[in-house]
């Protein structure tokens, strides 16, 4: 039976944040009944033969809506059909103020193991320029009440680069989350994305520029280290033990499947996603009838990509026995961008710095073209 990570979007949310490009909608009680028929429908008919799943993540949108009784229901469901490891990783992305400590009992005595809070910034003006509901003392709440209902591992999302945001106000937000027990932090520079309100909003002209988003995030890359939290990827730092599992499944190239409109997999070597489109996939006795095509997967330069995203880095031996990759040019076009502080050539590893990372795309192309 072959092991994957699987993937469930949640498509709802209350309110769309300004910034936000993801597929979400508003949605009431009976379109999440109905939207929850059809994720059971894509698992019973699924395709693909057995499965179990070693990880099960439900993002969204904002799947903390739904409430435990049809959250649990759901997982409860998909496990007939795509049975959890013993050990599985199971996480379900909330915000904060979606969630009671009722709730939260219920949802870890339904299974799921992980929460990931979207707290963005500990910084009431932050917040509000960014369109959040709740308050930074609603995310502390929220934080210790899943871990009073036993989440041993909580994760928390925090924004860079934001309206009004400063080296002051991100090192006390950041102060305020280590003092709370969060074993993972993802950390994100705002990107803004065409067609979003913040696009089109005076807010811009209060982000940090180029420069001092940079700065921001070496800052919190130093922060977190400092505070016990290990950078180990572009965006991601987590206490010893506390990766998560489920996100290292799409950089190492491992099996995932994404069920829901919006999500992607990459299973048996291809790449395929759902259109963006909650009415087709609800209404579709096959939901994955409509799964299309998203470009090819396994080669070389997405693996090297990929790899490169992680603070371990590009094994170039590796490499080399599995892709046929010319390993001694690769080492030669790293040369000068570990003199510039780019990255790191450790026996047969190239690394990224947090610097190299800030500039990931283009020290990327400058290794592998």
């Amino acid at each position: 039976m072959n092991s994957i990570g699987l993937y469930i979007h949640i498509p709802f949310c209350a309110s769309k944040c300004p910034y936000c490009d993801f597929y979400s909608l508003p949605g009431g009680g009976e379109a999440m009944d109905a939207y929850l028929g059809a994720v059971v429908r894509a698992v019973e008919t699924h395709p693909f033969g057995p499965l179990r799943a070693d990880t099960v993540y439900f993002g969204g949108g904002t799947p903390s809506l739904l409430g435990a009784p049809r959250l649990t229901a759901l997982l409860e469901a998909i496990a007939r059909h795509i049975p959890p490891a013993d050990d599985s990783e199971i996480t379900l992305e909330a915000n904060p103020g979606t969630v009671s400590p009722g709730a939260l009992k219920a949802l870890r005595e339904g299974g799921f193991n992980r929460v990931s809070f979207g707290v963005q910034s500990l910084a009431e003006e932050e917040l509000r320029a960014l369109g959040r509901r709740h308050t930074a003392a609603e995310a502390e709440s929220a934080i210790l009440a899943a871990h009073a209902a036993g989440f041993a591992h909580i994760s928390a999302d925090l924004m860079l680069g934001i309206p009004h945001q400063t080296r002051q106000s991100l090192a006390r937000s950041i102060g305020r989350l280590c003092a709370l027990p969060v074993d993972h932090v993802s950390a994100y520079l705002l990107k803004v994305e065409e067609g979003t309100p913040l696009a089109a909003s005076s807010l811009l002209r209060l982000c940090p520029g180029e420069e001092d988003a940079a700065r921001l995030y070496l800052d919190c890359v130093e922060a977190l280290e400092r505070a016990g939290l290990r950078q180990y990827e572009i965006s991601s730092f987590a206490r010893p033990g506390a990766q998560a599992r489920h996100n290292l499944k799409y950089w190492l190239c491992a099996p995932y499947l994404g069920i829901g409109p919006a999500a992607h997999s990459y299973l048996n070597g291809s790449r395929f996603c759902f259109p963006r489109d909650l009415d087709a996939f609800t209404g579709a006795q096959e939901p994955f009838s409509l799964v299309r095509e998203d470009g090819e997967g396994g080669g070389f330069e997405e693996y090297a990509m990929l790899r490169l995203r992680l603070r371990e880095g590009l094994d170039l031996a590796e490499a080399a026995a599995v892709f046929g990759a010319d390993a001694g040019a690769i080492r030669r076009r790293a040369l000068p961008l570990e003199k510039r502080g780019l990255l790191r050539i450790e026996g047969d590893t190239v690394s990224l710095t947090p610097e190299g990372f800030l500039l990931s795309n283009a020290v990327t192309g400058a290794l592998l073209f």
